[in-house]
């Protein structure tokens, strides 16, 4: 029955009273749970995360493959029995400390190096990546201080990345998959209507759960760079140095962060630049996570490319500016992505062209014909 409260002045219930409004917020929910649990969203992004840190992984053990023994083997000041009084405290552990001979360290050394790189082209990415956060967690906790640090973030986003499909996309298993796809090998089954069924659920269980746990993973991730931003820039309000935009000047004049010398004194002169580049980091980091849902996050993510750019060169952090660079590329949106796949292959076949056409062309060589031998 209509009540008194439902009915409008003429007589009529008025629209958008009744079932139409107490359903707009279960709608909205409702929506949500099904992104949720049937599409694995940002995949383009998830790839790039695989690639960037499988490839930032790979060349910090390359680069450091000449003091390996120094800082994880058994040469190192940091001894097993040190890293085990600290795996006490931590609750972390290691599948370096499980023997200290040499030959047992060079093959997880060489053991870390492959998976890597095969994490970065994304063969078996669900096995592999892993085997990725394993090596990850064991190099870091074998010798937490004899890093730079830039191995934290990295840590943190390789067991991430453990709940995420970052292997859909650009990667061999990707192409692996298109193969088959093309080839038709699907297989089709003899079996009753009741397996059948069973597999379709199974399938599609399955499904759901990967969606879920990818879509979880990126949310983690996403969360976890909006807190790295957010605390670091409120820690840098309550400093006084950053407040008077000193903190850069302080930083380049360590000696401990000052890879070029002459550059760090240069970019130390302009006493204006310096306060700016100070306040506008503060600004940057604080508001990073409020301006992720509009289009001013392009220029915000900009900048901060290029104040990571200027950490990598002036202080000597690569693998920390290239753990937050490649952190950043979660925000964009796949769509940004596939743009930029069809811009590298038009430029791609822009450049086949032009090859093409530089390339000296042979001309056919016209022979008249020749009279035919006479038979007298």
């Amino acid at each position: 029955m209509e009540t008194e409260q439902t009915r409008s002045p003429h007589g009529r219930i008025p629209e958008g009273v009744g079932a139409g409004a107490p359903r707009r917020a279960p709608d909205r929910i409702g929506a949500g749970l099904t992104v949720l649990t049937e599409r694995p969203v940002s995949l383009y992004a998830a790839a790039v995360l695989r690639i960037g840190y499988g490839l930032l992984y790979l060349a910090f053990l390359l680069r450091e493959f000449p003091h390996r023994n120094e800082i994880w083997g058994p040469g190192s000041p940091w001894t097993p029995e040190l890293a085990g009084q600290l795996f006490d405290q931590t609750g972390w552990a290691s599948i370096l400390t499980l023997s200290d001979s040499r030959p047992y360290f060079e093959a997880c050394y060489a053991a870390a190096l492959i998976t890597s790189a095969l994490f970065l082209l994304g063969w078996r990415t669900r096995l592999m990546s892993v085997l990725f956060a394993v090596m990850v967690a064991s190099f870091h906790a074998r010798a937490i201080f004899m890093t730079d640090g830039g191995d934290n973030l990295i840590l943190l986003m390789a067991m991430y990345l453990v709940l995420t499909a970052c292997g859909r996309r650009w990667s061999l298993d990707a192409r692996r998959a298109r193969l088959r796809a093309s080839a038709g090998t699907t297989k089709s089954s003899a079996a009753g209507l009741d397996a059948g069924e069973l597999r379709h659920q199974l399938g599609t269980s399955r499904r759901t759960l990967t969606a879920v746990l990818h879509n979880c993973g990126m949310f983690v991730i996403a969360a976890q760079v909006c807190f790295l931003y957010g605390s670091a820039g409120l820690y840098k309000v309550q400093g006084g140095s950053w407040g008077n935009g000193t903190a850069l000047h302080y930083v380049l004049n360590l000696d401990l962060f000052r890879p070029w010398p002459e550059l760090s004194i240069l970019a130390d002169e302009h006493d204006v630049l310096i306060a700016i580049a100070c306040y506008l980091t503060v600004l940057l980091q604080v508001a990073f996570p409020f301006v992720l849902f509009g289009r001013l996050k392009y220029p915000v993510l900009a900048m901060l490319l290029g104040m990571h750019l200027g950490i990598a060169v002036l202080m000597g952090l690569p693998l920390f500016s290239g753990a937050m660079i490649v952190a950043d590329a979660v925000f964009l949106p796949d769509g940004f992505y596939r743009s930029l796949g069809r811009l590298f292959q038009r430029i791609g076949r822009s450049a086949h062209v032009e090859e093409a056409a530089a390339s000296p062309r042979v001309e056919p060589v016209l022979v008249p014909p020749q009279p035919a031998p006479s038979s007298h």
